[in-house]
């Protein structure tokens, strides 16, 4: 993650517009490296948010977070020492990852200190240190005493040091030039620009050599320099091709040129709220539905074997015609056939040119019942093909309703959605009803509903019974329905509510539909539509499973409206 010193600096700076002289009204610890201070300001309460795992970082927040019930020791200090505490500053050195809150504070007896609270953002080593007016540390999240280092020891009473600063340049401090002439000796790349300023994160140097190769390395230090100096950076957050979210940095990105999204927020503290809550969305969405997942890939894999097993069955149905020629051929040649042969040569009325085959024979049995043998063989083989055909048609429709299933399961974006899909392939016979575990059916969600630009009202079902439900239930039988052609994807309806619906709205809904199916991330997406009232779903067919006469076909890029 991005999280850089730079980054810091600019979430400081909005920190600072907003917190300074606000007073603390709450304080509380949802975990362990985890703790939320509650600000009151003239614009109301703002909450920030203090997290020292994995995903370190500070910042205002807006998201929910929960108070536990009973507080921790170091919650029930800092309660106690800056409960209705004014901050008075933020600061921090030269764009290192630490950050300090100056609070004013009355103590037991009401005489007023100076307390400093130091958050030191440092990947697993981050930490969050209480001190004293003396800088003499009060408590901390993290001890570190001299059995785990002898450099920097973090207990009670002890002098707050801060972290050992890298051999850096400060871009505040710094000229231009003096930075460009350091990363041309290190070898001007941007291993060497991470090596040289201070606060910049891999990412952020790559960014700055891709556009010092589209005009020089001068001019992009010293708009870099510009934009630290000014605070005016661009709160921007790139997501992976499948819409989640992979990074975010402090200005815009262009080094991807097109190949993954980039938006941009208003503040920084909302691209973190965005960022982090998409993330920790798409995780927690990861794991509940990692079960499902496990499931519909095993039954892909075992429904594709015996489709593959049945195919090459069905290849050797092929020369079934044989077997009935040696036997036609056997039994007009049976008074030239001895009896305890192996094998017999005779013309083969059925070539063209008459042309001798050889029969191998059983010595065992009489020529008439070779004969016999080969007629068996025939029907086994014809009986067989027909089998085979019905079996590998009926396990190709089965692998596709998996398939389509496990599309659904990828966009699945909420627990509602996530029980609905269970649900149905419980009811299929895919997962067993455990007895005296009932749970309450959750309330099934609404079709995602779009606007077209010009009015129009467009549906799109979220899973293969709600894509039923959809398409014939509510819908009516002059509305369009369009579906991806030959990809794996959603219902989508068009409502014509009485007017005639426009190409534009059709292609519109197309892109839609393209959008929430297998073929999202491609360029060029053929879509089927046509009105409701040329769809049908067969008898017995899987969910979702329908048949449609009289469409139209449009090749679309994907694209969700925003």
């Amino acid at each position: 993650m991005a999280f850089d010193g730079i980054m810091m600096t600019m979430v400081r700076r909005e920190m600072s517009d907003v917190l300074i002289s606000s007073r603390v009204s709450q304080i509380y610890q949802p975990a362990r490296d985890e703790l939320v201070f509650a600000f009151r300001t003239q614009e109301g309460t703002k909450k920030v948010l203090i997290r020292l795992s994995d995903s370190a970082r500070v910042h205002i927040s807006a998201c929910s977070i929960e108070n536990p019930p009973v507080p921790p020791m170091l919650c029930m200090l800092l309660r106690k020492r800056l409960g209705g505490a004014r901050l008075s500053d933020i600061t921090q050195p030269k764009n290192e990852r630490v950050m300090c809150l100056h609070f004013e504070a009355v103590n037991e007896i009401g005489d007023r200190e100076q307390l400093r609270l130091y958050i030191e953002i440092m990947g697993r080593y981050s930490n969050a240190v209480l001190t004293d007016g003396e800088d003499k540390v009060i408590d901390t999240v993290r001890r570190i005493d001299f059995s785990v280092s002898e450099e920097r020891v973090l207990l009670p009473k002890m002098p707050y040091e801060l972290p050992r600063m890298q051999d850096k340049l400060c871009i505040e401090e710094c000229t231009a030039e003096e930075i460009v002439e350091r990363i041309e000796a290190l070898g001007g790349d941007d291993r060497a620009v991470l090596n040289t300023i201070q606060g910049t994160s891999p990412m952020v140097a790559r960014e700055i050599c891709f556009r010092a190769s589209q005009s020089d390395m001068l001019t992009q230090v010293q708009a870099l320099k510009e934009m630290v100096e000014s605070g005016r950076g661009e709160p921007t957050l790139i997501d992976k091709a499948d819409g989640s979210p992979m990074d975010f940095c402090f200005m815009d990105v262009r080094q991807y040129e097109g190949a993954l999204n980039v938006r941009h927020f208003d503040t920084y503290s909302e691209l973190l709220d965005t960022f982090f809550s998409d993330r920790d969305r798409i995780a927690r969405m990861k794991a509940k539905s990692a079960d499902i997942g496990k499931l519909l890939s095993n039954t892909i894999d075992r429904l594709s074997r015996k489709i593959n097993l049945q195919r090459a069955d069905l290849k050797k149905c092929a020369d079934r015609e044989q077997l009935r020629i040696k036997g036609d051929l056997l039994q007009a040649n049976l008074y030239r056939v001895e009896r305890g042969a192996t094998a017999v040569t005779v013309e083969n009325f059925y070539a063209e040119d008459n042309a001798p085959m050889t029969i191998r024979l059983n010595p065992t049995i009489s020529p008439a019942m070779n004969a016999q043998r080969f007629y068996k063989e025939y029907n086994k083989a014809k009986t067989r093909e027909t089998m085979l055909t019905e079996q590998i048609e009926k396990a190709t429709e089965e692998l596709s309703y998996i398939e389509g299933v496990q599309d659904e399961l990828s966009r699945c974006e909420t627990e509602s959605e996530l029980s609905a899909i269970r649900a149905e392939l419980r009811e299929q016979g895919y997962i067993k009803a455990q007895k005296g575990n009932i749970k309450r059916k959750d309330k099934p969600l609404p079709p995602i509903e779009y606007t077209s630009s010009d009015g129009f009202r467009i549906l799109v079902g979220r899973n293969n019974k709600q894509n039923d439900h959809l398409t014939l239930k509510t819908a009516q039988k002059n509305d369009m329905w369009l579906h991806t052609k030959g990809i794996h994807g959603t219902h989508v309806i068009i409502c014509a509510e009485g007017k005639e619906i426009s190409d534009t709205a059709i292609m519109e809904a197309a892109q839609i539909a393209a959008a929430h199916s297998k073929g999202k991330d491609s360029t060029q997406v053929p879509v089927d539509y046509t009105r409701v009232k040329n769809v049908s779903k067969p008898n017995g067919a899987l969910p979702g499973k329908v048949i449609y006469v009289r469409y139209n076909t449009v090749y679309v890029k994907p694209h969700i409206p925003s």
